[in-house]
């Protein structure tokens, strides 16, 4: 095998490591999300704040 060849098949591990990586990542990203946002979604609502039963602090 000459120089050229033992190049060419290191770039192609390499490829292929990186486009596993990166699928890796993407996967771990989108689940991340996927769990972010349904964190909210079980909780009753807030009360609303009413300004005309807050103490005066004039």
């Amino acid at each position: 095998m000459t120089k050229q060849d033992e190049t060419a098949s290191e770039r192609a591990s390499w490829a292929g490591a990186a486009a596993l990586a990166g699928a890796a990542l993407g996967s771990a990203a989108l689940a991340a999300v996927l769990l972010y946002s349904s964190r909210g979604k079980g909780k009753a609502p807030a009360t609303p704040i009413h300004p005309e039963d807050a103490p005066e602090t004039d």
